[in-house]
């Protein structure tokens, strides 16, 4: 019995995909997690009660999300992986996915029937193409070395995770008070294998230049925006004199002004091993 309805199914919206040309097609986008949204825009100008219906939604494998058989939910026919995963608005005949993930991106199709004497009459289809996005985090820049006294260089790296799709370019951005520089660097990139999120960073080695404050920002070129890192600013002359301070803090001895200042340590070895005693 199954197996019948199932191909009565697939014959059925064979013919109305070949009946049925240049129906209306639209653009759905969702958030990975989310829920999206698969419209169908029926009119149903006639009035016809659903008890008279047939809805379903497939995906690009034909691969039933959901079916409305007669004003009743049927999940017999629902593929597994859409099982308990949608909702049906009456209202605006719209059809809700929940928790989207990537692999959930591609094209969709409704179709509305008609329930005769004769059996299923084709009276509605329309295509919906859906984009899946996920949010990066927040660029963010750490120094994975710190900046020496006597090379003057600085090592950066900037990360963000778990976007999707893949970003078109990130990089570093200079700023001193006479000019802005951009610091294009390969930017490493991993995909996860289960969710198909990406992680992205990059890392930059440069020189400070002297006598100049510096701001420096982590940009993330998406397909319609950008993400800006926190600025990470080095105040070149405060560095230097900071680094002069302890130089000379390490260089000058210190001598004390009493005798009993003085204290002598005398290391003995104990006799149960290598451990030593101290005695001031």
């Amino acid at each position: 019995m199954y197996l019948r309805c199932t191909m009565g199914l697939s014959n059925t919206l064979l013919g109305m995909a070949l009946l049925i040309s240049g129906a209306a097609s639209m653009m759905s986008q969702g958030y990975f997690n989310k829920t999206g949204e698969l419209p169908c825009h029926f009119t149903n100008s006639q009035n016809i009660s659903l008890d008279e219906l047939v809805v379903f939604w497939q995906d690009q494998d034909k691969l039933v999300l959901y079916e409305l058989y007669r004003g009743k939910e049927n999940p017999q026919n629902v593929h597994p992986k859409y099982k308990g995963r949608t909702s049906f608005d009456k209202d605006n005949w719209t059809l809700k996915l929940h928790n989207i993930q990537i692999k959930d991106k591609g094209s969709y199709q409704c179709f509305i029937h008609h329930k005769g004497p004769k059996g299923l009459v084709p009276m509605y289809h329309m295509g919906s193409e859906l984009s899946v996005l996920a949010n990066f985090t927040q660029p963010e820049i750490m120094v994975t070395s710190n900046r020496t006294e006597n090379s003057g260089i600085i090592n950066l790296t900037c990360s963000s995770v778990q976007g999707y799709p893949e970003p078109k370019e990130m990089y570093f951005k200079l700023k001193t008070e006479n000019s802005t520089t951009k610091y294009d660097t390969a930017m490493k990139k991993s995909q996860n294998n289960v969710t198909e999120l990406y992680n992205v960073s990059i890392s930059l080695s440069f020189s400070v230049p002297e006598a100049s404050n510096v701001s420096i920002t982590c940009v993330l070129q998406l397909e319609s925006m950008e993400l800006h890192s926190l600025p990470y600013n080095i105040e070149t002359n405060k560095m230097e004199r900071k680094e002069s301070e302890q130089t000379m803090e390490r260089v000058q001895p210190h001598v004390p002004e009493r005798a009993d200042e003085a204290q002598c340590v005398n290391i003995s070895k104990t006799t149960s091993g290598n451990k030593s005693t101290t005695h001031f």
